[in-house]
């Protein structure tokens, strides 16, 4: 019998170093992206500390003097304070109703069998399908027959119906993919099915929790239309509310502008920070069986 041995496989040196090219070339476009992506930023946190004659003569370039009176000047001018604490309120109410009830109803439809489930889920996502700012005049009319006019509530509710849709369509797909093993031998232990939620389920829920957090923090904390139609008191007003009363209809104060814009975009960055990893499992997990 012929016995044959075969030979390792030795790369060619122009292979070498096409793939050492390419993979440098990845790296370069990369850096591209995430420069250009960030550029924005850059540009208004140095808009921030111009004069208004700074802005227009030298809008790329650093300040000729660093305006650092232009944060407080916007913090005290727009009451930012009272506008932070209610954007923060109204958010963070808001993020919380709609993560119980995303993860509540993802979890049922995504582990449950029963009539017309397939009806229910596309009920649930066409409401994806719906503009939200063609329901702002049968929303202000619900609400002013209801009492909920000028009030935390006002913002509160549509801004958790309309997160609704695209946080149980994440979390279907995460539960999804969760092994049914898990329930299975929490149920031998004795634990019923909110045992088995709260226990096991939605501790292991972690990267879609902060999906959806991030989502609806940034859709609440930067809405403006919702809150100009429903909010009517000064005492209420979030922070793109805030951000209007340095523009009129004869000009805009963009050294202010820009100053209240570096103090509303600092709170998202934070939170993005902290649950980018989170987020970028969160994103994918549901596309991973078992």
């Amino acid at each position: 019998m012929e016995l044959r041995t075969s030979r390792p496989t030795v790369k060619s040196p122009s292979n070498h170093f096409l793939g050492k090219g390419l993979n440098g070339l990845g790296k370069l476009l990369l850096l591209a992206y995430a420069a250009f992506t960030l550029y924005p930023l850059y540009w208004l946190f140095i808009s921030a500390f111009k004069t208004n004659e700074d802005f227009f003569n030298h809008p790329y370039s650093l300040p000729l003097v660093w305006m650092k009176e232009n944060i407080v000047r916007a913090w005290n001018l727009g009451h930012m304070g009272r506008a932070m604490m209610n954007s923060t309120l109204v958010t963070v109410s808001s993020v919380i109703l709609t993560l119980v009830l995303g993860i509540l109803a993802g979890y049922v439809l995504s582990r449950f069998q029963f009539r017309f489930k397939k009806v229910v889920v596309v009920l649930f996502l066409t409401g994806m399908l719906i503009p939200i700012h063609s329901t702002l005049v049968p929303l202000f009319l619900m609400m002013k027959k209801i009492g909920l006019l000028d009030t935390y509530g006002a913002l509160i509710l549509p801004y958790t119906a309309f997160e609704l849709p695209i946080a149980i369509f994440l979390a279907i797909g995460y539960l999804a993919s969760i092994p049914r093993e898990i329930e299975e031998a929490a149920m031998i232990d004795g634990n019923g099915w909110w045992g088995v939620f709260g226990r096991i389920i939605f501790p292991l829920c972690t990267p879609i929790v902060a999906t959806i957090s991030i989502l609806a923090f940034l859709r609440f904390w930067n809405d403006f239309s919702f809150a100009l139609v429903f909010i009517n008191s000064s005492a209420l007003k979030t922070l793109p509310l805030s951000l209007a009363l340095f523009s009129d209809g004869f000009g805009t104060d963009y050294s202010l502008t820009m100053g209240a814009m570096a103090i509303a975009v600092i709170p998202t960055i934070i939170i993005y920070l902290i649950l980018q990893e989170q987020i970028m499992q969160g994103m994918v997990a549901g596309s991973i069986k078992g």
